[in-house]
C-alpha cells in the first residue's frame, strides 16, 4: 500500500433564500443561521483530523462553511474558481412559486431539451473536468495527509458520478449530497481507490429539506433555499 490521502469535499450549508431564487453563481447569498450552525458543526467534527489543506469555491456561501474549519486548523484557505457552482440557464428565477413560474414563463422550457447533457446548463464532463483537475491538485498539496474541498451539490454528485464510472443522467432527489456533507475521496498515492460519504451535520437538516429540490419539467434548482 501506498502513501494514503484523503480529499474532502464539503457541501456548503443552509443559504439564507426566502424568496426561492436560483442563485447558482450569484452574488449576495449568504449562509442562514441554521447554515452558520451546521458550519460549526462541520468544523467541531472533523476540525482534530490530519487535515493540512483547504480550498474553496469563490462564492460567499462556501467561504463562510469553511471559515470556522479554518480558524479551528489556523490554515488560509485557498479560493479556487474550478470548484464554483455549475453554470445555469436559469440562474436569477424565482422558483418559489414552483410550476407557475413555468406557465408564466414558458420560454424557459427550451432548455429543457437534452438532460444528457444538460441543455440548461454546464455539461456535465466540463464540471466533472474542472473539479476532478482541483481535487487532484488539493491531494498534491496534502499528500500523506487530508485536504477540505468546499464546492456544490452538483458539482460534488458530478464528481462522484465521474469517478465511480457511473451515468450522469439521474433525477436531483437522488443525489446524495445533503447541506455539509463530506463525500471523501481516497487515494493511494495517486490512484483513486475509495469514495466515502457522511453526514456530520445531518441531524441539522429540517425533515423533509434532505432532498435536492426539483422545479417543475425537471431542471435542479441547485441548492435549497
Amino acid at each position: 500500500m501506498g502513501v494514503q490521502t484523503i480529499v474532502h469535499l464539503l457541501r456548503h450549508g443552509e443559504v439564507h433564500n426566502p424568496e426561492g431564487i436560483l442563485y447558482g453563481r450569484m452574488d449576495g447569498f449568504h449562509l442562514s443561521d441554521l447554515g452558520r450552525q451546521m458550519a460549526q458543526r462541520i468544523a467541531d467534527s472533523i476540525g482534530d483530523r490530519d487535515i493540512v489543506h483547504l480550498r474553496t469555491s469563490p462564492l460567499e456561501r462556501a467561504q463562510e462553511t469553511l471559515a470556522p474549519l479554518a480558524a479551528t486548523l489556523g490554515i488560509t484557505p485557498e479560493i479556487d474558481p474550478r470548484v464554483i457552482e455549475s453554470g445555469n440557464k436559469f440562474q436569477g428565477v424565482n422558483f418559489g412559486a414552483g410550476a407557475r413560474t413555468f406557465l408564466k414563463r414558458p420560454d424557459l422550457l427550451r432548455h429543457m431539451y437534452n438532460p444528457f447533457k444538460p441543455s440548461w446548463g454546464e455539461p456535465y464532463d466540463e464540471i466533472a473536468g474542472r473539479m476532478v483537475a482541483a481535487v487532484h491538485d488539493a491531494r498534491d498539496a496534502a499528500v500523506g495527509h487530508e485536504a477540505v474541498v468546499v464546492s456544490h451539490q452538483l458539482p460534488i454528485w458530478t464528481t462522484r458520478l465521474f469517478l465511480e464510472k457511473r451515468s450522469y443522467l439521474h433525477h436531483p432527489k437522488t443525489r446524495q449530497c445533503t447541506l455539509c456533507s463530506l463525500t471523501s475521496v481516497v487515494f493511494d498515492d495517486d490512484r483513486m481507490v475509495q469514495v466515502r460519504y457522511s453526514e456530520p451535520a445531518g441531524d441539522l437538516i429540517p425533515v423533509g429539506d434532505r432532498s435536492a429540490p426539483f422545479s417543475a419539467g425537471g431542471a435542479p434548482r441547485e441548492d435549497r433555499p
